[in-house]
């Protein structure tokens, strides 16, 4: 499919000729996408969640795609904190948990303020080790038909570095989904995948991580768009540039939020992070597939810090 180049910017990018490349198909199913993209650089493999099917996937550049973990609760959004380990989102136990070295897992959070989560969607490390997940509403089959919601709204949360307190730092979206940090961590953007909303908000964060509410502001609308598709999975290069799933495939927009370009797919896009040792490879999952594409410039490294 062609690179769509809405602005000359674009080019540095993704330079003329580029195309991606697909990895693999046939994950997810009628309920639920591929999703959760997480490069682990310490083996050269990526790691991939198949909602539908409950299971992590992994991808090795020698030995294809295998099986990594069956019965992941509907497991999701996924990322690695600062030590290295992983760190997931769980659709049906509802809940964000923590992969420990010896293979234990830690419950980072379920609950808020003793009432369970909605639904546990993406996540995101903060270079001073505190969590940031999204909780979009429930939705079966995701979440069990006989757990209703008590909690009135969706939110996003911040989990304290010591796991010991957990903030809603964000209330005002019906579906919040994807979520990333400008490169300074000053901004934290969230996108709203509702389908009469489809857009990406922007928030101050203060020194303490908090989110300043009153700063929130438009960062993308994407709703006057109708092809198929819409905001999902976030990421941020080093140069600023925010990358998100939306209609028609992926969306390239600057730091003020114009549209740059979009690498155009089939179907929709889901879910992307970055990977290689130069962090200049987009691995991105659509519907049912894993897909990635060598770019110009480095994206943002997970965990934080780890680039050389």
């Amino acid at each position: 499919m062609p690179i769509e180049r809405l602005d000359p910017r674009i080019n540095a990018i993704i330079p003329d000729g580029i195309d991606f490349e697909q990895l693999g198909s046939g994950f997810g199913g009628p309920t639920g996408p591929a999703e959760g993209p997480v490069w682990i650089r310490s083996g050269g493999y990526l790691l991939f969640s198949d909602i539908h099917n409950s299971k992590r996937m992994k991808w090795h550049p020698a030995e294809g795609i295998t099986v990594d973990q069956d019965d992941t609760k509907n497991g999701n959004g996924q990322t690695l904190d600062r030590e290295g380990r992983l760190v997931v989102c769980h659709h049906f136990s509802r809940c964000v948990d923590r992969v420990e070295a010896d293979g234990s897992v830690t419950v980072i959070a379920d609950t808020y303020r003793n009432m369970k989560l909605n639904r546990p969607n993406d996540v995101v490390v903060k270079s001073d080790s505190a969590i940031y997940f999204t909780d979009p509403p429930p939705k079966v089959p995701f979440t069990p038909v006989d757990h209703p919601p008590e909690i009135d709204c969706a939110g996003v949360y911040r989990v304290s570095p010591d796991l010991k307190r957990i903030n809603m730092v964000v209330r005002d979206l019906i579906n919040p989904n994807g979520l990333c940090f400008s490169p300074d961590e000053s901004i934290l953007y969230v996108n709203d995948s509702n389908k009469h909303r489809k857009l990406i908000m922007a928030y101050d964060v203060e020194k303490d991580g908090m989110v300043d509410l009153g700063s929130a502001r438009l960062f993308c609308d994407m709703r006057d768009d109708d092809r198929v598709g819409g905001p999902d999975g976030m990421k941020v290069d080093v140069e600023g540039n925010v990358y998100c799933t939306g209609p028609g495939g992926i969306w390239i927009m600057d730091p003020s939020g114009v549209h740059m370009g979009t690498i155009a797919i089939e179907g929709r896009a889901s879910n992307l992070n970055w990977g290689d040792d130069d962090w200049r490879t987009l691995y991105f999952t659509g519907a049912r597939t894993l897909n990635r594409i060598r770019l110009a410039i480095a994206g943002i490294p997970t965990p934080r810090g780890n680039i050389e």
